[in-house]
């Protein structure tokens, strides 16, 4: 098996062991992104230098038999919303396009405390916004599982790296479906932990209380690794959890899910869904309950509703975020003005993109006067019993399974001149975000036309150990290792 091929978590055992350096890992890395990388385009920024620095200083660390942290000489890639030191940060926007943080995010400095190896920035839909990395302001990610197909946004570049074996594990952001999905359409594995496990500070906002950093992995474990690594409060992070975490995911991951009381919502199995999607979903709750677990039905009477409750605060929150963007402080700045107004007006016009402008206008329209009432304090409402009604079904269930997307991954430009049905790609996922839960995404199945299908799992507020389990056990009946994209 060549290194690129191996788990995170088989990295990390063969560099202990002495099998291969963390110096080998980096180089077999880099070489896998020059042959691939041309063909996915997932990658904005390659940190090749720092990479084998920071690889040389783990060998040496090995060599005078010190403790190697969690993700230790694991190669792994970051969202390009995500703060590096010294490393340009884009959001795939040419309002940031020479933008270089004079600090790292904190989950990139528990990355490097963790002994991760930085390798580069990810492709992505412009600050975050879109569901098929085709509003990147640079280039168009395409899925290692068919180069005409989107792999998904917006953490579109993380997912495909990943799934194109040029990293071993990668960060992305998540504030409507934006790790599951692309994760669904790439074959990975996405999680979106509890709103405030993971902290938030140094991700560049897209909507502030919907946000949240979480992993992208090969399988199961590697993402239980990762999450173990990120988590817990922050100082700097007012939204982070209150109490510290340090939840060992790994030494529950492999308890028997008999008896877990798992429930499927009747309203995410409706006409909209794919026929090949709902089958898998099928054939994943048949060996649920075949290995033990106890699977009913359920109703959420306003999951479709969430849609557009998530689509009036996010871009609200957009609008008030982006503000800072206005040609004088930093970012793009326009060439052509006469005065102070034509100057902002010109350099957000420039510097944006239509998707971006588009939930600019969107948002700042539900927060004006005359209007807010009717939008904003109104999805505001509907977000508080959407949570309310998850916490009472947590109340009889363990976990609910569910799609990760009603359609199976679109080809490129399909969707594009179509924001709205576009957005519908959200229905199953934006309701997580608004309730603050935790979710994965996981490989369940192959659709007709080669193209990966995926399964959503989601728990109570930091019930991710739940997670982890019952995702664990259906991965060991699934097999979805042998699945992997022919590229």
């Amino acid at each position: 098996m060549s290194i690129h091929e191996m788990t995170a978590f088989e990295i990390r055992k063969g560099i202990v062991k002495r099998q291969f350096s963390a110096r080998d890992v980096v180089t077999a890395f880099f070489d896998r992104i020059y042959e691939k990388e041309p063909l996915v385009d997932g990658f904005l920024t390659l940190c090749r230098e720092e990479a084998l620095t920071k690889a040389e200083q783990i060998d040496r660390k090995i060599q005078r038999g010190e403790q190697l942290g969690k993700l230790g000489g694991i190669p792994i890639a970051v969202k390009d919303n995500i703060c590096t030191d010294g490393i340009r940060t884009t959001c795939a926007s040419r309002m940031l396009h020479d933008f270089i943080p004079p600090y790292d995010a904190t989950v990139v400095k528990r990355l490097k405390e963790a002994d991760a190896v930085i390798i580069g920035k990810t492709n992505m839909d412009e600050f975050a916004m879109g569901s098929s990395t085709e509003n990147s302001a640079f280039k168009n990610t395409k899925n290692p599982w068919d180069r005409e197909i989107v792999p998904g946004g917006s953490s579109g570049g993380s997912a495909a790296v990943v799934s194109a074996g040029m990293a071993a594990l990668a960060l992305g952001s998540d504030t409507g479906g934006s790790i599951r999905q692309p994760a669904a359409f790439c074959g990975v594995v996405g999680l979106k932990p509890t709103y405030g496990l993971v902290s938030r500070f140094g991700l560049i906002a897209f909507g502030s209380s919907l946000d949240q950093i979480g992993p992208l992995a090969k399988n199961i474990k590697d993402s239980a690794l990762a999450l173990e690594a990120i988590q817990g409060k922050d100082k700097y992070d007012s939204t982070s959890v209150r109490h510290s975490i340090t939840k060992d995911y790994m030494s529950t991951i492999e308890s028997s899910v008999k008896g877990m009381k798992i429930g499927v919502p009747v309203e995410f199995f409706d006409s909209g869904l794919d026929e090949e999607i709902a089958f898998s979903i099928k054939g994943c709750i048949k060996k649920l309950k075949e290995i033990g677990a106890f699977v009913e039905d359920i109703s959420l009477p306003i999951t479709e509703e969430g849609l557009s409750a998530y689509y009036i605060i996010s871009s609200a929150e957009a609008s008030s975020n982006l503000g800072r963007f206005d040609g004088l402080r930093y970012g793009y700045r326009t060439k052509d003005y006469s005065s102070l107004d034509q100057l902002v007006e010109r350099s957000r016009s420039e510097g944006f993109g239509e998707e971006v402008k588009r939930r600019i206008m969107l948002g700042t329209f539900a927060l004006s006067s005359g209007y807010y009432d009717a939008y904003y304090s109104t999805a505001q409402k509907l977000r508080a019993r959407i949570k309310e009604q998850f916490i009472k079904v947590f109340e009889n269930y363990d976990i609910l399974l569910s799609p990760v997307s009603p359609v199976l991954p679109f080809k490129i430009g399909e969707k594009v001149a179509n924001p709205l049905e576009m957005y519908l790609s959200d229905i199953y996922t934006v309701n997580i975000n608004l309730a603050g839960l935790p979710a994965i995404s996981m490989p369940c199945g192959i659709s007709n036309t080669g193209l990966p299908i995926g399964l959503q799992i989601i728990g109570p507020h930091f019930g991710e150990e739940k997670l982890f389990k019952a995702a664990y056990a259906l991965e060991q009946e699934l097999k979805p290792t042998a699945m992997h994209p022919m590229l």
